[in-house]
């Protein structure tokens, strides 16, 4: 068991749930990205996901498009972001995930992005836009340095299949709440709720939900039916205002947002 599984054994002993936070690595540069890192685990988020960015992203909204978009344009590179988390994990306890598409690891090599993510602290990787079907060799890799990958169902994946992904995945299974691309929404489909019990009935993984969660009202009625919450869109918005407003002032404004979210899902 690596952090992931420590943390998901630790909230539900207690009745707990996750708060996963998405930021884009590199936005507007890799010394902002680790000092809000920093910022999330001292307000108490239970995991940090970390977008790397890439020109061709899988299913982002135009709001985290425009973050990779950002990020490439200041030239940021993936060493100088693992180098960067690994220096953020050696001071929090929070576990980092990154967001990878598999073309970043697959020219690094699956064995070294592996072994740099677990040498920097890294806890697990979620890839996109790898299938499940096709993971078996970045699965093999990752599970011999204990790193958990992580799988995404969606509301159109078929049932068996979905069934099928969730034996693949290892930390949690990734429901993606909405059919399209990131982005806050105002409301959450009404079936939302009763696809994920059913896939509750299918594996004992923690399930985290993502894309369109942005509110505290949408954190009060996913928290009875999910392990964790992902929110991304939200975040990466208010990131956006840096250089029209000073950064520790973003900092802290990206903190009191947090805040409301982590006391409604502790209501």
């Amino acid at each position: 068991m690596n952090a992931i599984d420590d943390l998901f054994i630790q909230l539900r002993s207690e009745g707990r749930k996750a708060l996963m936070p998405f930021i884009t690595a590199g936005d507007p540069d890799v010394e902002f990205t680790g000092e809000l890192l920093g910022e999330l685990a001292r307000r108490g988020c239970h995991l940090c996901e970390i977008g790397i960015p890439y020109s061709d992203p899988v299913a982002d909204g135009p709001v985290i498009q425009a973050s990779y978009t950002r990020a490439l344009e200041g030239r940021v590179r993936l060493h100088a972001i693992l180098d960067m988390l690994g220096k953020v994990a050696s001071q929090v306890a929070t576990p980092l995930v990154t967001m990878v598409s598999y073309a970043i690891v697959y020219r690094q090599g699956l064995e070294q992005y592996a072994d740099t993510a677990r040498q920097r602290g890294i806890a697990g990787l979620i890839v996109p836009d790898l299938p499940a079907e096709e993971a078996s060799a970045l699965a093999t890799v990752c599970k011999a340095r204990d790193l958990s990958l992580i799988h995404l169902v969606t509301p159109t994946t078929p049932r068996d299949r979905a069934v099928r992904i969730a034996e693949a995945s290892t930390g949690f299974l990734y429901y993606v709440s909405i059919t399209g691309i990131t982005g806050e929404r105002t409301e959450l489909p009404p079936e939302l709720l009763e696809n994920v019990n059913w896939l509750r009935e299918q594996t004992d993984l923690p399930i985290c939900i993502g894309f369109g969660i942005s509110r505290p009202e949408h954190v009060r009625q996913l928290s009875p039916v999910a392990d964790g919450l992902i929110v991304g869109s939200a975040l990466v918005r208010r990131i956006a205002t840096v250089g029209k407003k000073p950064r520790d002032q973003v900092v802290r404004e990206v903190g009191d947002y947090v805040s409301t979210l982590l006391a409604a899902l502790a209501e």
